[in-house]
């Protein structure tokens, strides 16, 4: 018996766990994967191998109907998809945690997209001799327009930290940076100073699966920056050697939750709660920049994604959207 097929013998008999944390090593040092895809492909494997031992069959050995079977399920209209929870059921806390709501189109897409990875994988490996997923689709995700503000709401939310404080320097320079970038959040609290060229008016973000692109920076942004990083960085800093540009009041790197409670905050004060999240001011550059005129491509690489599909969304904003978006690709890039 040769070592590979020992091996795949062993973990045809342990499950899918051995398999999967070899998967999720692959993805994490080869493919540079975040910490939260890897959480989340590891949560939908655990889910399929559940799935599949109530059925008495291996991961090995599973097939294409299998596979459809598990995603149809999840979705609601397999067989074995539970029905809404009505007499006895509804009596029976216990039957009742048995009834799922239907997983959404985009978490079965996310799903369908870890298993065609993972039996990719699995080929490589020679662990198994043919891919079950090769002729699995996923289901069609529904054209949901993104939330985008309109030049005077960015004006009024941009103008909303006053004053020469420290924390008032700061949040007016991270606003004027997720608007001017369109970063993620993850990126820009991800942003160290070396990360910055005030001076050509670029900087370098780090987006999924550690992949980096330069991003211009526009004028507004970068005076915003600069009143920051010469009168407020320091001060919150203090002594300490710290290299993220944006950091918290204790000078720590600014966090998560941080960053969606300061431009939450803003946003109430502007009257704007309801209508945005940091995401909202992503989805409000791309689309000003569209509605200037910058070309698909560009604004491709500019917002980091790896299909151009996805961009693409962007282009089918309504008519009276993007008569209200800004005048040129960029205003606030011009002073």
């Amino acid at each position: 018996m040769s070592s590979s097929t020992h091996s795949a013998a062993i973990a045809e008999r342990a499950g899918i766990e051995p398999l999967m944390l070899d998967f999720l090593a692959y993805l994490e040092l080869e493919r540079g994967l975040s910490r939260n895809t890897l959480e989340a492909y590891r949560s939908d494997l655990l889910q399929f191998g559940a799935f599949l031992e109530q059925r008495g069959i291996g991961v090995q050995a599973a097939q294409h109907g299998d596979l459809t079977a598990f995603i149809s399920e999840l979705a609601g209209t397999g067989a074995g998809a539970p029905a809404a929870a009505t007499g006895s059921t509804a009596d029976d806390p216990s039957a009742a945690a048995e009834v799922r709501a239907p997983a959404a189109a985009a978490t079965l897409g996310r799903k369908v997209a870890c298993l065609r990875s993972f039996y990719r994988h699995l080929r490589r490996e020679e662990l198994v001799g043919h891919d079950p997923t090769a002729d699995l689709r996923g289901p069609r995700k529904s054209q949901r327009l993104p939330r985008v503000l309109s030049r005077h709401e960015v004006a009024r939310l941009l103008s909303e930290p006053k004053g020469g404080e420290p924390r008032s320097l700061r949040d007016r320079a991270l606003l004027e940076v997720l608007y001017a970038c369109g970063l993620r959040v993850s990126e820009a609290i991800g942003l160290q100073v070396s990360d910055v060229d005030l001076q050509e008016g670029m900087l370098r973000a780090r987006g999924k699966g550690s992949k980096e692109r330069l991003v211009p920076i526009g004028r507004q942004a970068v005076a915003a920056l600069r009143a920051y990083c010469g009168r407020g960085r320091p001060p919150l800093v203090g002594a300490r050697q710290q290299s993220a540009l944006f950091v918290n009041h204790r000078g720590a790197p600014l966090g998560r939750q941080g960053l969606y409670k300061i431009v939450q905050g803003h946003a109430r004060r502007a009257g704007l709660e309801k209508r945005m999240s940091p995401h909202t001011l992503r989805h409000s550059f791309a689309t000003h920049l569209l509605a200037g005129g910058c070309d698909l491509r560009s604004l491709q690489e500019m917002l980091g994604h790896a299909d151009l599909a996805t961009t693409q969304l962007y282009t089918q904003l309504s008519a009276e959207r993007l008569k209200d978006a800004y005048f040129s690709a960029h205003p606030r890039a011009m002073g």
